[in-house]
């Protein structure tokens, strides 16, 4: 794993972006096509930006995959990340040769069977990720499961997690904010060849420092990171403000 420190979460992205179009590139140019995952959520704003406005890259020859949905949100709801991938990524790029969104309004445990049929099939080359206030990786909240190797897994979203999603203001009260969703796994987003995670603002801080600097543990989830031989965190120097000494 390596850290890289920016002055702020648009240099950040920017950096992000750039290198993960980097690795689409390289990938199609070796092998022919690139299966790649996408994250959701503002920490990914400009590094989406930075991919959907690469002419450069042959999109017809990528194939993407979702990292995590809540449950029982449908695609009109501000909220629901099928939405945000859509408008913010699917929208602006030519017709990908596939892509996988996880529907949360389809019974969870088919849902996830259906998507575990599909990700099976396929070595992941890239997967965009965050940190969540909790230290989650994708919707994997402490404790998290290190140790399930099916690729789509029913979680439980803790407290932290809720207040994150309604603070962003994703949703008008908490008691909107769904308890459980559908997630890609620990062991799936490890399996990934390269991992670009991408972490701004001080309110990240607590976590990055937690899952960069202490020992691997599922109450910090994203600390398995540290274990991947290809992932490369990007921070600004906020939320990278208590591993910097």
């Amino acid at each position: 794993m390596k850290i890289e420190i920016f002055e702020d979460a648009a240099e950040l992205g920017k950096a992000a972006g750039k290198r993960a179009a980097e690795k689409i590139k390289e990938t199609i140019k070796s092998k022919g096509e690139a299966n790649i995952i996408l994250a959701t959520g503002t920490s990914q704003f400009p590094v989406l930006t930075m991919l959907t406005e690469d002419a450069s890259i042959d999109w017809g020859k990528v194939n993407m995959f979702h990292l995590d949905e809540y449950i029982g949100i449908p695609i009109s709801h501000k909220a629901s990340f099928r939405k945000y991938l859509t408008e913010r990524f699917l929208d602006r790029v030519s017709p990908l040769k596939s892509f996988h969104l996880i529907n949360g309004e389809n019974e969870p445990t088919a849902e996830c069977q259906r998507l575990n049929a599909l990700i099976s099939q396929v070595n992941i080359d890239l997967a965009l990720a965050g940190i969540g206030e909790n230290g989650h990786l994708a919707f994997n909240d402490p404790p998290a499961d290190f140790d399930t190797t099916d690729p789509y897994i029913v979680v439980a979203l803790d407290e932290a997690c809720r207040k994150q999603q309604w603070g962003e203001g994703w949703f008008e009260t908490m008691d909107e904010v769904p308890k459980k969703a559908i997630s890609m796994s620990i062991q799936q987003i490890m399996k990934s060849k390269e991992i670009i995670c991408s972490v701004p603002d001080e309110r990240k801080a607590l976590a990055v420092s937690n899952c960069m600097k202490e020992t691997i543990s599922n109450m910090h989830p994203a600390s398995i990171l540290q274990n991947h031989p290809n992932c490369t965190v990007f921070l600004d120097k906020h939320s990278a403000s208590l591993i910097k000494k």
